[in-house]
């Protein structure tokens, strides 16, 4: 059945709420809604820079802090809000939605290793939200799969499969997301897809800018295209045991420290981190075992000029932005979760053994009804 799906994504670099409407089956696209986004709330985010403290200091086993029910809460009224006024601008209601789909805020995400399960968690008061619009809303994607020993992550590549469907493109081909994290997918033809997170995106960069100027990000790759890579530095951060784990395999924005490059001035320190996205996705495609036609970048990473020029001048494959196929690279991710409300709402897989690790494919996500 197909059906009219709102999706909602907000990602690790806590800048913006994304949403883009979709019609689908979960299997197919029938037509592509409008697309926008809202920037996050001061309140929201200074809320959530709080929250996310705390979860990375919260202990396994012990009860969750209070903190993480009021920012559950404070995101869902953030999406009502963003959405509502999305809807309005584009001559819509939430009358005339059958689904939402609300990815939460990650504020905690563990991969598996040495047989300990992994965590994730992403905050977001489904059944608030469902009330509120009295729209049913698929949500909680990622636990199901964590519960059955996957890495949570990533989950778009389901879609990126569709997109490329839809768009006519032929395999060989490999889609890169960069956001807080950059991820990549790997298609090698039929349905067989190779997923995983290629390294840290913009996360680490904007953490390093906004330490050393109280910048949120570096806008234009300004400061990144004023300075000079460190290759000792690099190297160290080449060396985390991250990189010689097989895939799939999945990260958390904050599984790597800026404290690695203490003594670099601003600009040097930026020009590194770029080199250290760029050197991370190159071995991501050398790790796929196969060799794409073309690489289409995703996400708010194909906006900062340096990671673009560095992704030309660095890899062996052609690089296309998303909309050189007349896609919207800022609502990849918020259409991805659209498709896969519309696939929990089905009873579809929506995680593979190729993209999280997980033993068979697997459904998740839970739905709130009004």
């Amino acid at each position: 059945m197909r059906m009219r799906v709102l999706g909602f994504m907000t990602g690790t670099s806590l800048d913006a709420c994304d949403m883009a409407i979709l019609e689908t089956d979960g299997q197919t696209v029938s037509a592509f809604g409008p697309a926008g986004e809202r920037r996050l709330d001061e309140g929201l985010r200074a809320l959530l820079v709080r929250t996310i403290s705390e979860a990375l200091n919260w202990p396994r086993g012990q009860a969750e802090p209070e903190i993480f029910s009021q920012a559950a809460e404070a995101v869902a009224r953030e999406h009502f809000t963003a959405g509502s006024e999305f809807l309005k601008n584009n001559g819509l209601a939430w009358r005339d939605l059958d689904l939402i789909g609300m990815h939460g805020q990650t504020v905690l995400h563990e991969r598996p290793q040495m047989g300990q399960p992994g965590r994730t968690l992403q905050l977001g008061n489904g059944e608030w939200l469902a009330r509120a619009t009295g729209v049913p809303v698929a949500f909680d994607f990622r636990s199901a799969d964590v519960l059955a020993g996957g890495e949570g992550a990533p989950l778009a590549p389901i879609y990126h499969l569709a997109r490329a469907r839809h768009s006519g493109l032929e395999a060989p081909l490999a889609i890169l997301n960069i956001g807080g994290v950059a991820n990549l997918t790997a298609w090698s033809g039929g349905d067989d897809v190779v997923a995983f997170d290629t390294g840290p995106g913009n996360g680490l960069i904007d953490q390093w800018v906004h330490a050393r100027s109280g910048l949120r990000f570096d806008e234009g790759g300004r400061f990144a295209a004023q300075g000079r890579v460190d290759d000792a530095r690099l190297q160290v951060l080449l060396n985390h045991a991250y990189f010689r784990a097989p895939a799939p395999k999945s990260l958390d924005r904050y599984d790597f420290a800026i404290s690695d490059l203490e003594g670099l001035s601003l600009e040097d320190g930026a020009a590194t981190l770029v080199a250290f996205t760029i050197e991370a996705i190159k071995r991501g495609l050398d790790l796929t075992g196969s060799r794409p036609g073309s690489l289409i970048v995703s996400g708010g990473g194909r906006h900062n000029p340096e990671i673009m020029r560095a992704l030309h001048e660095g890899l062996p494959v052609k690089v296309q932005s998303a909309e050189a196929h007349g896609w919207r690279g800022d609502a990849l991710e918020a259409e991805a979760f659209a498709f896969l409300a519309a696939r929990t709402w089905h009873g579809l897989p929506i995680s593979f053994p190729g993209t999280t690790g997980v033993r068979t494919p697997s459904t998740g996500g839970r739905i709130a009804q009004p």
